[in-house]
């Protein structure tokens, strides 16, 4: 099989540009000193007729937990009736195995509509699982100072989209997000999604340098706290992220992919004590979600899991489509399960 390309020259731009991120990002974490490289996943869409793409796999257990670094291409130029002409992007998610260092979570993407208009969605945020101010400072400086006219939005929506409100929380400590971004200069939106992308990857790298440099060593408590945040990150992942939730509706063909984002293993009677907190009928999904976990403690989330846990969200909002409007919102609803029909 072979992915094609979409013929479009915006959506080229993008492709050349989440490329060279994905590069950037895979090769800094492999000098930090990985034992074994990043290991490349390739998936197809329709066969490679509508693109697909590639995902770099962490393979060195003991230094990441999960780490994940996708980039992919859908177009329809076959389909003309489709509203979705291509969709580019960049979705990585780092969770490294000390405790002490943050997760990260980073989305660059291009959507081109048929009727030409098209928009950047740009999302960087640090997830700690024991957070160090120092840290959450300097992730939120640099990006500020990458997007100094969009910062103060940018965090705003990324507040809103990132908060949990069964558990009065938010997913982070610092959160950058903007939906349907255009200027309406082409060139200046492709100019600072690379500044935004690049400083989200050198200034996390920092912060990886910072914590070995540290050198805190990690105790049970400390492990403990780390095992107890990845569950709530796999809760909100799977009942509020609507990228996540958007791409298991679409199609069914990267579902190990799109839920790549999920830590390695979570707490699953920690789940159990929060599912009367979640509204109706996002604690059904929660129920369903804890039934096919394993019952060890932890609960590894494997690719099966994976699998299973794909089928369980896509035939929740299948059953309850209305449960959508309670997914998470930075302000501006995305369009994307629409955008491919």
């Amino acid at each position: 099989m072979k992915r094609t390309r979409a013929i479009s020259s915006e959506a080229d731009k993008a492709y050349h540009l989440v490329e060279a991120l994905q590069k950037r990002l895979v090769e800094k974490m492999e000098a930090l000193g990985t034992k074994t490289a990043f290991e490349p996943v390739e998936w197809f869409r329709d066969e490679g007729r509508h693109g697909g793409g590639v995902r770099y796999e962490a393979t060195d257990e003991s230094m990441f937990n999960r780490a994940s670094v996708n980039i992919s291409q859908v177009h329809y130029d076959d389909s003309p009736s489709k509203k979705l002409a291509s969709a580019t992007a960049l979705s990585a998610i780092i969770h490294p195995q000390d405790p002490h260092a943050p997760s990260v979570h980073m989305h660059f993407s291009w959507t081109e509509l048929r009727e030409g208009r098209g928009y950047w969605r740009l999302m960087a945020d640090l997830n700690p699982s024991i957070e160090e101010l120092e840290d959450t400072l300097q992730y939120s400086i640099c990006l500020q100072a990458a997007a100094a006219g969009q910062y103060d939005e940018a965090e705003a929506q990324g507040d809103r989209y990132f908060y949990i409100p069964a558990l009065k929380r938010h997913r982070g400590s610092t959160h950058f997000y903007l939906e349907e971004f255009n200027s309406s200069d082409s060139e200046y939106d492709l100019f600072l999604s690379e500044v935004v992308g690049n400083a989200a990857i050198d200034c996390y790298v920092n912060i990886m340098r910072n914590v070995m440099i540290r050198g805190k060593v990690a105790s049970a408590e400390d492990e403990t706290a780390q095992l107890a945040y990845h569950t709530l990150y796999l809760l909100q992942v799977l009942t509020l992220d609507r990228g996540t939730t958007s791409g298991l509706l679409i199609h069914d063909q990267n579902d190990v992919g799109i839920l790549a984002s999920l830590p390695a293993k979570v707490d699953r009677e920690l789940l159990i004590s929060w599912t009367k907190k979640l509204p109706v009928p996002q604690n059904s999904l929660l129920q369903r979600i804890i039934e096919v976990l394993p019952h060890t403690s932890p609960s590894l989330v494997d690719e099966d899991v994976k699998l299973d846990l794909a089928r369980v969200v896509r035939e929740h909002y299948r059953l309850y489509p209305k449960a959508l409007t309670l997914q998470a919102s930075g302000g501006v609803l995305p369009t994307t399960v629409d955008n491919h029909k």
